[in-house]
């Protein structure tokens, strides 16, 4: 899967929107809560990649699938992913493990 676009959800605090932008991606930054309204707005609809940040918001996942099932949700965030949604995101990492520019180069390659 080539990923040219990109949402990022959250504050973002460990730059992860930012690497992503460096490997070409265009992204879309939305703040949390996102709702059906702010995902619409910033093209969720024909995005490659959802990323959440802030696993307050984790059920943005479970939304963000049912708006485009075809998206890649990652959750970039230091937390412990909740048991409902687990299931429904393509990937958790955690930032202490892996810096930005790692996970951004892995997500377009």
């Amino acid at each position: 899967m080539t990923v040219t676009t990109a949402i990022v959800a959250g504050d973002d605090a460990d730059g992860l929107g930012s690497a992503l932008e460096a490997e070409g991606v265009e992204t879309t930054y939305i703040d949390t809560p996102a709702s059906a309204d702010s995902m619409d707005e910033a093209g969720l609809a024909s995005a490659d990649l959802f990323v959440l940040t802030n696993l307050d918001d984790a059920t943005a996942i479970p939304l963000a699938k049912e708006l485009n099932p075809d998206v890649r949700v990652v959750v970039y965030a230091h937390d412990t992913l909740p048991e409902f949604a687990k299931g429904q995101a393509d990937l958790a990492v955690d930032p202490n493990l892996l810096g930005p520019d790692v996970v951004a180069e892995e997500l377009v390659a």
